[in-house]
């Protein structure tokens, strides 16, 4: 009876043990669904710091434009103003043209004038980006009037003179000597213009030459009957008649004009070679823009176009 009594109370015991177990088995599984999800798509409390990208900066730099960013910070934009010697005309025309072609967004903008005239007018607070001067004193004057800061300043073309007379050459002026013969009516550029001391000097050289004679120079300015601001005056007047010769550049004799008037060259030994130099100005508002401008000037395109106009590249 005893081992009876003691196998049902380990049976019950074993049974007990069993059901206990099934229990937490079943339990167990449950507990992970109680438990908070991992934030694994839950985005961060505070970003990391990263560098604006090339173009964010760009967008910041234009406030309002948020969907059109320029390709790089270094693209040129806007406008200068280039005060230029009345000579560079026709050259620095399709220069600042071609110039404009190759950055579009920017704008070039001529003052053409006597070298003197621009360095006074640049003085005065004339708005001006870049200062191109047919010769080396006057950049100097805007070096010294603190326009243009020394240094800066380049040489970027050559130039030399020739004599002029109008096509019809009713005075008969065919050689250097006629300009000295009693009666003749010669134009010539102030002598504060560039042009206008080169043919000063010219005069000097040929009076110290047995082929014109001591008396040269004060026969010929004896002749003169206008002194004029820049060179294209002295053009425009021989072209029209009102003078019968005149001292200008060669580049002035451009194919338009070559029809007008008739030429007599001045020899290397009496000629002068006038170096142009150029400049940002230093009030510039887009010295940027200035200085791309210089630097195309400068370049293997701007020179090919300077020598087509008749200049002597640097």
């Amino acid at each position: 009876m005893r081992k009876i009594v003691l196998t049902i109370i380990l049976v019950l015991g074993l049974a007990t043990l069993v059901l206990g177990c099934t229990s937490q088995a079943s339990v167990a599984p449950a507990a992970p669904t109680m438990a908070p999800a991992p934030p694994t798509a839950a985005p961060p409390t505070s970003a990391p710091a990263v560098a604006p990208t090339v173009a964010q900066s760009a967008t910041k730099a234009l406030p309002g434009n948020a969907t059109s960013v320029p390709t790089t910070t270094a693209k040129l934009s806007g406008e200068i103003t280039v005060f230029a010697a009345a000579s560079l005309t026709e050259a620095f025309k399709q220069i600042g043209a071609n110039f404009e072609k190759a950055n579009p967004g920017t704008k070039v903008t001529f003052n053409f004038a006597g070298s003197q005239q621009l360095v006074q007018q640049i003085g005065q607070g004339a708005p001006a980006d870049v200062f191109a001067s047919a010769a080396k004193k006057q950049m100097d004057d805007a070096i010294t009037a603190s326009s243009v800061i020394s240094g800066t300043e380049r040489s970027f073309v050559r130039n030399r003179l020739v004599a002029i007379y109008p096509s019809d050459n009713r005075a008969g002026v065919k050689t250097l000597q006629d300009l000295a013969k009693s009666g003749i009516k010669v134009i010539l550029a102030a002598k504060e213009v560039p042009v206008g001391q080169y043919a000063l000097d010219f005069f000097d050289k040929a009076s110290k030459d047995a082929a014109f004679g001591a008396g040269f120079k004060d026969a010929v300015l004896k002749n003169v009957v206008s002194n004029e601001q820049d060179v294209k005056a002295v053009l425009s007047k021989i072209v029209l008649g009102e003078g019968d010769a005149g001292i200008v550049y060669t580049t002035d004799v451009a194919p338009d004009a070559a029809a007008k008037v008739g030429r007599i060259e001045i020899p290397d030994a009496l000629n002068t070679i006038a170096s142009y130099y150029i400049a940002p100005v230093k009030t510039s508002k887009n010295l940027d823009l200035a200085a791309a401008f210089m630097k195309y000037v400068l370049s293997p395109d701007g020179q090919t176009i300077l020598a087509k106009y008749g200049f002597i590249p640097t």
